[in-house]
């Protein structure tokens, strides 16, 4: 199987800048990022792609391809899908509460197309069967977007209902989530920067003693 992860390190994760530093958020998004990796690779992919604007903060110690290219997401994706010739996962770098089971119950979907959404109308996981018969388009609602494309290219289409896997770590109470229910590096990391707490009934990020 093949997954590609657009990727971005240098100045990531701005959203995240009230409770950690540029340094820091660029050490969590590469953490997220191996995350990512290691569970695509226990799930059987042994194809992986990175896609990124800039060689900065790509890991050198797992064995992936790392394509650089100065084009848009959306751009650079298009171009991708019409080079490859077997089903391919598109997954976003800030996924690590994904795992195994998922991407194997993604991939294993008999649709056309599967696709995961994220918060807000998004877009965190799609698994194309012929790429060359599909499109992408990111920003704004492209979960709606992406449903709509399908239908034009008569792909048949499987929501793929998952809160974990529609949870991208963007905002300081995604992290939360993250304590809660993730697992690998990146949770680990988490745990050494924050603690939650119960306020009101409602579960809170608070910084580490």
């Amino acid at each position: 199987m093949r997954a590609v992860i657009p990727y971005k390190k240098e100045n990531a994760k701005s959203r995240l800048s009230p409770v950690l530093t540029l340094g820091e958020r660029e050490e969590f998004v590469e953490l997220m990022l191996k995350d990512v990796i290691n569970t695509l690779s226990k799930s059987g992919v042994d194809k992986i792609d990175i896609l990124t604007t800039s060689i900065y903060g790509v890991v050198d110690d797992i064995e992936t391809n790392v394509i650089v290219s100065e084009l848009g997401l959306n751009e650079v994706l298009n171009k991708y899908l019409t080079k490859i010739s077997e089903p391919v996962m598109i997954i976003m770098a800030d996924l690590p509460l994904v795992t195994t089971r998922h991407v194997r119950e993604i991939t294993t979907s008999d649709k056309d197309v599967t696709i995961v959404p994220g918060k807000g109308g998004g877009t965190n996981i799609l698994y194309i069967k012929d790429p060359a018969r599909f499109h992408v388009k990111y920003y704004g609602s492209s979960f709606r977007t992406h449903c709509d494309i399908a239908k034009e290219m008569s792909q048949s289409v499987y929501v793929y209902d998952s809160f974990l896997a529609s949870t991208d770590i963007d905002e300081p109470q995604d992290i939360v989530e993250l304590l809660l229910h993730g697992h690998g590096m990146s949770k680990d990391y988490a745990k050494q920067k924050f603690g939650i707490e119960v306020s009101e009934g409602r579960i809170k990020l608070s910084h580490a003693v």
